[in-house]
């Protein structure tokens, strides 16, 4: 089971952390996704850990802004959203990938949170 939290309403240029809290599943040989769905569009990779916390992975539109890390010892991952920008309002969800090989592709993840929302204001 996998569970975000974390949102809320920011101003432009704010931060939010997101925490991924896991359980039920060993954690350690999973690779961790945050995807985010803006209204209207389709759900969008935004970031990716391997469990050993050795890789991760960005979208370009976050690239800079935004950081993926894993505390294996809480079994949560979590996203660290920086300098937010309007166009990054949408529910963001995590995912994991039991093969720890997942990228920014929502297919490749087996199990799924439910969302949390975050609404940046101009």
């Amino acid at each position: 089971q996998l569970q975000a939290s974390g949102g809320g309403l920011v101003q432009t240029g704010g931060s939010l952390r997101l925490p991924c809290a896991a359980s039920g599943f060993p954690f350690e040989d999973y690779t961790i996704g945050w995807f985010r769905q803006a209204p209207g569009k389709e759900l969008e990779g935004v970031s990716c850990v391997s469990s050993s916390g050795g890789r991760t992975s960005y979208a370009d539109s976050v690239k800079g802004r935004f950081t993926i890390s894993s505390d294996n010892a809480k079994n949560t991952v979590y996203l660290q959203m920086n300098s937010l920008k309007p166009e990054d309002t949408a529910v963001y969800y995590c995912a994991g990938d039991i093969s720890g090989l997942a990228g920014l592709w929502d297919y490749e993840y087996d199990e799924w949170g439910q969302g949390t929302q975050v609404t940046v204001s101009s």
